[in-house]
């Protein structure tokens, strides 16, 4: 069975796509959800990539309070999903979180083009997390700003060095100290590591043996 943090990373890194629940302004006092894609940074926080004309981001720009909704199913019929809460803040484009974005959902290059789409990345405050049939807990967020990373340039390495591991036509998305994210066929996979989380030199052993 997973511990709560590691389902929670498991399902950031395995979702892309969530629901973003923000303060309404058009409806005072009442939540406005809507759907929106996002990718994992180098410390598990979720990025978005959102429009400011979006319904959502008005509402973040007078509150920047809100709620972030990731789920996946289980077997039968029972769901893992978590609820990150916490403030959604604009943060800078760098060329990095540009790239990892885009290796995510290469089809926000478009977006990006508009020149009205901005990152924005959910700081979590708590986090409830459901990883099945009577698997519920709360987890404060500094749990997860606490929880091993991968800096930028050493992921890069990774990449790199582990580019030879995969079939042709799969590509890598995203490894981290937990696990490695990865296309392939078209279809987007987590390989999760069973002892996690592990060092950088521990990563490439194991995902040879993994993949």
């Amino acid at each position: 069975m997973l511990s709560r943090l590691e389902t929670l990373i498991d399902l950031l890194h395995g979702a892309g796509e969530a629901a973003l629940a923000t303060q309404s302004l058009a409806v005072p006092g009442f939540p406005f959800a809507s759907a929106v894609p996002f990718a994992p940074d180098e410390r598990h926080r979720p990025i978005l990539l959102i429009s400011r004309l979006a319904e959502h981001t008005q509402n973040l720009g007078a509150d920047p309070r809100a709620s972030l909704l990731l789920a996946r199913p289980l077997a039968a019929g029972e769901m893992a999903r978590v609820t990150l809460i916490g403030t959604v803040q604009p943060v800078e484009a760098r060329p990095e979180l540009i790239a990892r974005y885009l290796r995510y959902h290469p089809e926000a290059e478009r977006f990006l083009q508009l020149g009205d789409f901005g990152f924005h990345r959910l700081e979590p405050a708590r986090i409830r997390v459901i990883g099945g049939f009577a698997q519920a807990g709360w987890l404060d967020g500094e749990r997860l700003l606490e929880a091993a990373g991968l800096a930028a340039a050493a992921e890069a390495r990774l990449r790199e060095a582990c580019a030879s591991l995969l079939p042709p036509g799969a590509e890598w998305l995203g490894i981290d100290a937990y696990g490695a994210d990865l296309r392939r066929g078209g279809v987007r996979e987590r390989l999760r590591f069973a002892h996690g989380p592990l060092d950088a030199a521990a990563i490439g052993r194991e995902l040879a043996a993994l993949v």
